[in-house]
Formats: C-alpha cells, sequence, structure tokens
C-alpha cells in the first residue's frame, strides 16, 4: 500500500475513534437499545412530547452509531481490496479502492464536525448580534464589515438570512445590527463566534494613512422552539418603542414600528424594526428575549461561565478572540486555537468553516485556551 494511502487510513481511523468517542460508545448502544424497547412500549405515546423527544434521540443515536458501523465495515473492505488487488496485479481494483478510501476520509471528517454539533440547541435556527466599540467610525465601518462577513458566511451555507435591526453610524458603518441566521445547526455553527474580533488597518477615515486597531463584539444565541418553555414576568420588563433607522422608505422612517424590550433583572435588551408594523415587531423582539434567556441557561448548564464573561467585557485590548490584520502584512489569527490564514480577503468574503471546526473541537476537548500570542 502507498504511503499515501496509508496516511489516508490511518487519519480515517482516528477519525472514527474520536467518533466513537464523542458517542461514549458503550453508553450509546445501552441508551440505543433501552430506547428501541422503549419504542415497543404501547403507552409511550401518552405523553406525545415526551415520545418525540425519545424518538428524536433514537434517530439521532442510530444514525450515529450505524454511520461509525458503516465507515469501519467500508474501511475494512477497501483495505482488503487494495491487498487483492496488489496480489493480483489488478491496478483498476487498486485505484478504485483507493479513491473510495480518500472519500470515506471526507465523510469521516464530515461526521466529526457532526458529531460535535450535537448540543441541546445546536440544531435551532440563530440570531447573531454585531456592536461597533469605542473609536467612532472606524470601530463602526468595522462592525459593518463583519456584519457582511457573517451574512456571505451563511450564504455560503445556503442559510436564510434576515437583517432584524440596524442602528446606523454618524458617518459611515454600523453601531449595531441583528442578523436572524435560519438553517440546520446554525447555532452550533456560529455558537463559538461570540466574543471581540479586532481589526489592524491603514485607515481609509485617516487623511494621514495611519495604521488603526478597532475591536467590534459579535454576540450568538439560539432561537427558541415551541417545546421550550421559557418565563418572563412582562412586570419585569420595559417597553420602548421608537423611529426605525436605515433603508425602508417614509413608513418606515417616521411611525415609532421599532421596539426595544429590556429585561430589568438581567439587562438583557433585545430590539427589532424589521417589521412596518409594531404589533410584528414586538412580537419577534419578545421571541428574540426568549431566545436571549433559554441561552443564558444553557451557558450555565455547559459551565461556559468564563466564555461568556469574556463576551461581555469590554470591546477592547486584552478580551479578543480573533484578530485580523490587513496591514502592514496580511494575518487572520484566532487566540484560542492558534488557527491562522494568510488570506485575511477571503475570511471576511464568509471562509470561516476551519475557525468554526477548530473552535468546536477545542469547545468539547474541554481543554484550556491555548497559548497563542496575538498579532500586532
Amino acid at each position: 500500500m502507498r504511503a499515501e494511502i496509508e496516511n489516508v487510513v490511518d487519519e480515517t481511523k482516528q477519525a472514527i475513534t474520536l467518533l466513537r468517542r464523542h458517542l461514549d460508545w458503550d453508553q450509546a448502544i445501552r441508551r440505543l437499545d433501552w430506547l428501541n424497547n422503549k419504542a415497543e412500549d404501547p403507552n409511550l405515546w401518552n405523553d406525545s412530547t415526551e415520545a418525540q423527544k425519545l424518538m428524536r434521540e433514537r434517530q439521532q443515536l442510530d444514525d450515529g452509531i450505524s454511520g461509525v458501523k458503516q465507515l469501519e465495515q467500508q474501511l475494512n473492505d477497501n483495505i482488503e481490496l487494495i491487498e487483492l488487488g496488489e496480489e493480483e496485479g489488478d491496478e483498476g481494483v487498486v485505484k478504485e479502492a483507493e479513491d473510495t478510501l480518500k472519500a470515506l476520509k471526507a465523510e469521516a471528517a464530515r461526521r466529526q464536525v457532526e458529531a460535535m454539533l450535537s448540543g441541546e440547541a445546536d440544531g435551532n435556527d440563530t440570531y447573531l448580534e454585531v456592536h461597533s466599540g469605542a473609536g467612532g467610525t472606524e470601530s463602526q465601518d468595522w462592525a459593518n464589515m463583519l456584519l457582511r462577513m457573517y451574512t456571505r458566511w451563511a450564504e455560503r451555507q445556503r442559510f436564510k438570512v434576515e437583517l432584524l435591526e440596524v442602528h446606523d453610524g454618524e458617518e459611515a458603518g454600523i453601531k449595531s445590527a441583528t442578523l436572524l441566521v435560519k438553517g440546520h445547526n446554525a447555532y452550533g455553527w456560529l455558537k463559538t463566534e461570540s466574543g471581540v474580533h479586532r481589526l489592524v488597518r491603514i485607515s481609509p477615515y485617516d487623511s494621514n494613512a495611519r495604521r488603526h486597531t478597532s475591536f467590534s463584539s459579535i454576540w450568538v444565541y439560539p432561537v427558541v422552539d415551541d417545546s421550550i418553555q421559557i418565563e418572563i414576568n412582562e412586570g419585569d420588563c420595559r417597553i420602548d418603542t421608537y423611529r426605525s433607522s436605515g433603508a425602508g422608505g417614509q413608513h418606515v422612517n417616521t411611525t415609532d414600528s421599532a421596539v426595544r424590550i429590556t429585561h430589568m433583572p438581567t439587562g438583557i435588551v433585545v430590539q427589532c424594526q424589521q417589521e412596518r408594523s409594531q404589533h410584528k415587531n414586538r412580537a419577534k423582539a419578545w421571541d428574540m428575549l426568549r431566545a436571549r434567556m433559554y441561552e443564558a441557561e444553557l451557558k450555565k448548564r455547559e459551565d461556559a461561565a468564563s466564555a461568556e464573561a469574556a463576551s461581555k467585557t469590554d470591546i477592547g485590548w486584552g478580551h479578543q478572540i480573533r484578530s485580523y490584520v490587513l496591514q502592514p502584512y496580511q494575518l487572520v489569527k484566532d487566540l484560542r486555537t492558534g488557527v491562522a490564514s494568510t488570506a485575511p480577503d477571503d475570511v471576511l468574503d464568509g471562509e470561516l468553516n476551519e475557525f468554526m471546526e477548530a473552535a468546536l473541537a477545542h469547545r468539547i476537548s474541554g481543554a484550556a485556551d491555548a497559548v497563542v500570542d496575538d498579532v500586532d
């Protein structure tokens, strides 16, 4: 077997081992057996909500276990085919088996990403907020660049994107904006993007062409579906209405159709100005508040208080999760995982999967943040 194919086989075996570990293989087998027996219980559907929950878990476990078994079987079969083809001098059989092994490696990698997106709300749609930091026009322009970056990423993933609200900057860019990203595993993919993002470049707004550093923050939280009950006391909330900003025509700009809800005990603020109707904006804002409350609860369950604290600190030095340098050299570097790219234009155009996958793997491993030096 050629050295290249031996490496493919080794990497595929490692991926399968990680998949088994992630599933907690022996426990997963026992749990699936129990769920299969439970499915035959005629009393199961007396509680349809609980039954649906168990059947979803059963399907997920069955897909995960059968997928690993299929990978293992195909890996062994094609290794045997290569050995047989080499013994008989049949290059056609060897070539076909080698191509299949390469495809298996890619499939194992894909399943690894899917396995990382198995959290309670990972499959949900998600909200993504962008907030500019201190620094006026520079930071506001950077916030607008981030808004475009995540919109382009979502489009590459074939997700649907809605702009729920935007507050324009005084001269350029935006002060803040909220996106609704719709698609399978939208929250799972984006959840590790919460935090401060730092930009270094020659400012287009500086007549002396000096280098500037700007900061903006991203906040990601999942859409709450009807099966999740979040109780909010309306007496704890302040509701404000105001005139929408940005494009939208005469009606949008002259009526108090935009809605802002502040949850007083937690300080959580949500706002929506997408719809022309105040009633519809109010309903969507309540949905967003429920989602933010749920996300906060998820953080507690995941024991991610440190990550949450980092994303809520000052939008400035010492808190960034990723740096984007455009001048004097070009480099994007994630300060949690060490993943880097020398093509920032591609990253800003939505090529983020490499960073997201590394951050997801890092979170699931439970390891401490890597010791990564920031870029100048």
